[in-house]
């Protein structure tokens, strides 16, 4: 399924107090600046900086591509930039891929623009589209050196751009269209434009605080010349207005100094409230520019004529009870079945009901309208292509008829269109799928391959080799050199947009998550990235359903059963050793109303008794029996609703105590916190005391006192960044905000220690922090990991490994256990030397079975904690007295991993093969130690004493070779 937001009939909401909620204040982009320096105080500041993650992977799937950037000249080389993962590079046509934005202020990105003459790129950060994870901007970004250094232009209140464009022939200007925030209105949105390389910028167009600039485009010939598409939209989290009076088609013949609106009443292009996102396409024929553009239209469709004898929800929405009482059985019967109604409601069991004004009628049609199912109900136009062969003075539809199922109702995810630079006949809509037409836009037919993504946001076109395409979608990069006939996929960075991680207890672990529409996939935590599986036909991760992925709960008890969805509460228990799923969602009764689903559905597991899962929609749901059957316990724990058209009022966070079974909390989208102490009996509001209106990201009862809980909250959806988090001891009745030296990112986790009670995780929409005192201080993690927003969080409490989820850079995984002894007591320490892991010995070691193959070499870690930076001296001995390696090493203030690599000094050798045979028998062959094909000597199986030291200070520990 896509990533959409979902249209609900009124009947789906109560309208409550939400509706004359006044809409805070949004945080500012200079004291969003300023977050940015506290961030980097809580890098420098950290002591756990040093403690190294790796990317779990994987990489069989990508994630959204924002846009695309391809070197004429040869292109091979290309950038890419993701909507969530950063910006990469390409210079082997994308067998591999290099990161180069992953430490800047955010890593979201609109566009790209880049002078390839000169090794300059211009990055526009946030993402255009307005998905529920488009992430907002700090405003534009250049690099003269190809990536390697950046420099902020500004505009930071900008949000979300859409297009960068740079003058042919003059590097210091360029124009930037600016679509603005998505959750609050701003004055900052429109075009801009720049004549010095970016130091200064000029506002030439605005529509009003709710219309930004969405596309943009030049004519190449005439620099004078510049076509801009503007965007209306508002967006709440409970409602999307896709469209407006705001959208339109500008032209400027001076330079994008002053503008003109093209699409008049007049012109042949839609006007008025449901025009929506706007793209835009050129070619110059006969020197003339062909111009397209495509338009999310959301004027409704004509009514269709119903001619079938079949039973209707229209019939049924307006029919009276006498009138449902005289259909013939056969008629309710086959609505019954192809609306799946459960088995208990057959055609006996619904006359009786109706009959008995248990129901009435439209009841039938209530009870199907779950949140997909409206969606693709809705009749909008959805896409159109026009054409103007007039410098857009006029413009014409290319077809008569729809084009169906390419934007239905979510075309603000989309919007974009590409004419080929040879044949003005020969148009790409990019949508789902991506379409070619060869007939100027009379037709259209797919060019999705089968190993290419559903939903389409970059295309670039070879001006020189026709039919060579590169294309970005949400599932990375796709090639093609015959015009979408084929296509080669490209997936080489770990790009994964996940919502939500979890773990087993196999050995060794598997890794479970759920992604933006990239399904729900596990695999072993012991993941090394490789090709070698193109040729093994075995990728480490393994898909185990569709969709958008969401949470995810395994029963630890056999590391098989995995309770796990798709958007809006489609849920099933899945066996991923033989396959077998059942769909567990539990149903509302007929007659009531339909029950809300948050777009992340809160799914958990009783660690008391994995028999017992709970899920949410907006009452708590509890099964017995692993979701064969499930029972409400609870009421409406949220605010009740609102009318809009975006599920909203739903239930988001679930968390029972593992110290008490029955002690159950809940987080609601729409800001409640609610706890029962006695399984669902009866139920408590606790939001008292804490920030109003905004989305519960997380509840986490304590797993080290009964009454402590923690609730972390997100203002995202109105655009207020503030990092909230709060703990109670009291079961909720009183709160205490932590966390107030967190930089201004918005918190989407929150976990808890299950080792240490004073260490508490957070992970927020860039980056992931811990406290070691439980929340009055943070810092951050910094080794491996980029800044991606964090979505999720996992302790593994037997590998003792921090498993971290992120929605752009994939999975990460890193250990904490020396992390989790970090008291007040080892913290005063000069040095301290942690236990190190043991090492399985090998003959090999240093050794090459071929001249054109490396030796393998060993590697272990010496963990060290150091209270202030500076050198020390690290010497391996065998007993007391053999010295066998001695070197230095500069230290960190904090957690150190220092790297070994077991050898020895060659000198030591003969004194150490003496060492290793006292103890050997007589008639036992002798151990002889020599030096490898490298020149090294390695030590041998046993057990050594490391030792650390600066001036007075020393620590100890030892390490064992197996």
């Amino acid at each position: 399924m896509r990533n959409l937001f979902v249209v609900l009939l009124c009947a789906f909401c109560i309208t409550t107090s939400w509706a004359q909620l006044t809409q805070p204040p949004f945080t500012p982009a200079v004291e969003r600046m300023k977050g940015v320096e506290k961030r980097q105080a809580l890098q420098e500041q950290s002591v756990v900086a040093g403690i190294p993650f790796r990317s779990a992977g994987p990489t069989v799937f990508s994630g959204r591509v924002a846009d695309i950037d391809v070197w004429e000249k040869d292109p091979s080389h290309f950038y890419v930039a993701y909507a969530s993962g950063g910006l990469w590079k390409t210079e082997n046509n994308g067998t591999t891929f290099y990161p180069l934005f992953d430490q800047e202020a955010v890593m979201t990105i609109g566009d790209i623009a880049v002078d390839w003459n000169t090794n300059t790129i211009w990055v526009g950060t946030g993402e255009v589209n307005a998905s529920r994870s488009s992430y907002a901007g700090m405003g534009v970004y250049k690099s003269t050196d190809g990536g390697k250094n950046w420099q902020h232009l500004g505009l930071g209140e900008s949000h979300h751009i859409g297009r960068i464009l740079l003058h042919p022939t003059d590097p210091n200007t360029a124009w930037v269209a600016v679509l603005g925030h998505l959750y609050s209105p701003n004055q900052e949105r429109g075009l801009y434009k720049t004549t010095d390389g970016g130091k200064s910028w000029k506002r030439t167009l605005f529509i009003h605080d709710n219309a930004g600039v969405v596309d943009l485009m030049i004519d190449p010939d005439n620099p004078d010349r510049l076509y801009a598409a503007s965007w209306e939209r508002t967006r709440r989290a409970w409602n999307f207005v896709e469209s407006g009076n705001g959208s339109g088609i500008h032209l400027s013949e001076d330079g994008g100094e002053t503008w003109s609106l093209l699409t008049t009443k007049s012109s042949g292009f839609p006007t008025g409230e449901g025009v929506g996102r706007i793209g835009l396409a050129m070619m110059k024929e006969n020197g003339k520019p062909v111009l397209y553009a495509s338009l999310d239209n959301y004027f409704r469709r004509p009514k269709k004529e119903e001619k079938s004898d079949n039973l209707t929800k229209d019939m049924l929405r307006s029919m009276s009870k006498e009138a449902f009482l005289k259909l013939p059985s056969y008629k309710i019967k086959d609505y019954l079945r192809s609306n799946r109604f459960p088995d208990q409601y057959d055609v006996k069991a619904v006359k009786k009901m109706i009959k008995q004004d248990e129901i009435k009628p439209k009841a039938l049609v209530e009870y199907t309208e779950n949140a997909n199912s409206l969606l693709f109900d809705t009749p909008v136009i959805g896409l159109e292509v026009y054409r103007s062969d007039d410098a857009g003075k006029s413009w014409k539809r290319t077809h008569d008829d729809y084009i169906d199922a390419v934007y239905n109702s979510y075309g603000y995810y989309f919007g974009q269109i590409r004419v080929a630079p040879d044949n003005s006949d020969k148009v790409y809509a990019l949508g789902v799928p991506v379409m070619r037409s060869d007939d100027g836009g009379k037709s259209f037919t797919s060019i999705n391959g089968a190993n290419v993504h559903g939903d389409h946001h970059a295309l670039w076109i070879n001006p020189a080799r026709p039919g060579h395409l590169v294309l970005g979608n949400d599932g990375g990069i796709n090639i093609s050199y015959d015009d979408g006939e084929n296509w080669i996929k490209c997936n080489s960075p770990a790009v994964g947009q996940f919502y939500a991680i979890a773990v087993d207890m196999a050995e060794p672990y598997n890794i479970y998550g759920g992604l933006q529409d990239n399904g729900v996939w596990f695999g072993s935590s012991n993941y090394k990235a490789s090709e070698r599986w193109h040729s093994t036909g075995q990728y480490p991760y393994r898909s185990i359903l569709g969709g958008d992925g969401m949470q995810v709960a395994v029963d630890t008890r056999d590391n098989k059963t995995v309770y796990t969805g798709f958007q809006f509460g489609n849920y099933f228990r899945i066996n991923t050793e033989t396959g077998k799923r059942k769909f567990i969602t539990p149903k509302h009764q007929l007659g009531e109303s339909p029950l809300r689903w948050n777009w992340q559905t809160p799914v958990h597991i009783s660690v008391h008794n994995q028999d017992i899962l709970y899920i949410g929609a907006h009452k708590l749901y509890r099964s017995f029996n692993r979701g064969d059957d499930f029972t409400a316990i609870s009421e409406d724990l949220t605010t009740g609703g609102i009318k809009g058209d975006v599920a909203f009022s739903t239930l988001a966070s679930i968390h029972e105590s593992p110290l008490q079974f029955g002690l159950i909390y809940t987080g609601s989208d729409d800001g409640l916190v609610h706890v029962t102490r006695d399984g669902g009996v009866s139920w408590e509001n606790i939001t008292q005391g804490l920030p109003e209106d905004m989305w519960v990201s997380r509840v986490q009862a304590s797993a080290h006192e009964k009454g402590r809980v923690y609730v972390s909250l997100n203002g995202y959806r109105w655009d207020d960044f503030r990092a909230f988090i709060y703990q109670s001891d009291d079961y909720g009745k009183t709160w205490q905000r932590l966390g107030r030296d967190l930089p201004l990112e918005p918190v989407n986790v929150f976990k808890e220690d299950p080792s240490n009670e004073d260490v508490l995780y957070v992970g927020t929409d860039h980056g992931t922090y811990v406290s070691l005192d439980r929340g009055q201080s943070f810092m951050a993690f910094m080794e491996g990991l980029p800044l991606t927003p964090v979505h999720d969080l996992v302790i593994h409490d037997k590998a003792k490994d921090l498993v971290i989820g992120t929605h752009g850079r994939s999975i990460y995984v890193g250990s904490v256990k020396e992390l989790q002894q970090l008291d007040n007591q080892l913290l005063k320490k000069d040095l301290h030397a942690f236990a190190m892991d043991a090492i399985r010995y090998s003959s090999r070691w240093g050794n090459s079975r071929a001249a054109w193959r490396e030796a393998s070499t060993p590697k272990v870690h010496i963990p060290i904690y150091a209270s202030e930076k500076g050198p020390v001296e690290i010497e391996i001995r065998m007993g007391k007295d053999l010295l066998l390696k001695k070197h230095n090493a500069v230290l960190s203030k904090g957690l150190n991993y220092v790297e070994y690599d077991l050898s020895m000094d060659d000198k030591q050798l003969e004194a150490y093969n003496k060492a290793l045979n006292k103890k050997t028998k007589k008639d036992a062959k002798p151990i002889q130690v020599k030096q490898a094909d490298n020149g090294m000597a390695y030590l041998h199986k046993g057990e050594y004493a490391v030792k650390v030291s600066r001036g007075n200070a020393t620590a100890a520990t030892s390490l064992k070779v197996k």
